[in-house]
């Protein structure tokens, strides 16, 4: 009893945090005049399954689903091969410009969003990509700060000395890269990759800046862009919502073991 009282808190504020996660699921399933009734009924009587059908058929829901399998895609790819490079460059290899370079990143940690918007759109406008997935995926290609950061402190955790071996031995920088630092950095690398899958699929602010053809947009704008064009049918709407969710949930669930070792073994050493 005495380990089963200090969860029964704990299991409450879950499901407070899970009640919009409900909400969305039970609107999903109903018809359009119990979404919208007052006093509101939170279990749907009976099932109405076929929202996901005409959510799918009245939302240009594959396209949508198309557009955000493949920007997620490279631009995780693109996180997962540029961060861990910069990380182990500025932690392991002893060069002048290290010591000037790790401050520069983590000072654009510090930038909100709102300062670099108008200059990123400025530039990516005078480079032709406005209208393009360009903006949204080339800049992955330079490694994420956080990201960064995370690998960076990741590999402070391995001692120098197995590097050294290596390069003694012979082997050259690129193969103790390849080699040794990242085998060891996976699970603190499953972690880079599944922060960044988060943040691009989910992503609303740059789509909506930077794409301007209804037929690249993403889920979330997407979804957003049939709200406003279209009377609101919640029942469908939410459907749509839930089926945009659902990966985020499955990727969660199969990798928070690799999540929360990387986390884990993180930042140990400063």
């Amino acid at each position: 009893m005495k380990r089963f009282f200090p969860h029964v808190p704990l299991a409450l504020v879950g499901l407070f945090f899970c009640f919009p996660f409900i909400w969305m699921i039970s609107t999903s399933l109903k018809s359009l005049p119990d979404a919208t009734a007052l006093p509101v009924k939170l279990l749907p009587n009976p099932l109405h399954w076929e929202n996901y059908v005409l959510a799918f058929e009245r939302v240009p829901y594959l396209r949508y689903a198309i557009n955000t399998v493949l920007l997620t895609s490279v631009s995780v790819i693109a996180y997962v091969l540029s961060s861990p490079l910069v990380a182990y460059t500025i932690s392991k290899i002893d060069w002048a410009g290290r010591k000037i370079l790790f401050p520069l990143i983590l000072a654009s940690m510090l930038l909100p969003i709102q300062v670099t918007m108008v200059p990123l759109f400025m530039v990516f406008n005078k480079l032709g990509w406005i209208g393009t997935f360009k903006p949204l995926i080339v800049p992955a290609f330079m490694g994420g700060a956080f990201y960064i950061f995370l690998l960076r402190q990741f590999f402070l955790t391995i001692p120098d000395s197995l590097f050294e071996s290596a390069r003694i031995d012979g082997a050259r920088e690129g193969v103790v890269y390849l080699k040794i630092a990242l085998p060891l950095c996976k699970p603190a690398l499953t972690t880079v990759a599944i922060f960044a899958f988060l943040s691009v699929w989910s992503d609303f602010l740059g789509p909506l800046i930077y794409l301007t053809k209804k037929e690249m947009y993403t889920l979330s704008i997407g979804l957003q862009s049939y709200k406003f064009e279209h009377y609101i049918e919640w029942n469908l709407l939410m459907a749509a919502a839930a089926m945009f969710t659902v990966p985020i949930i499955i990727l969660y669930f199969f990798a928070q073991k690799r999540f929360v070792e990387g986390i884990a073994t993180t930042g140990l050493k400063g």
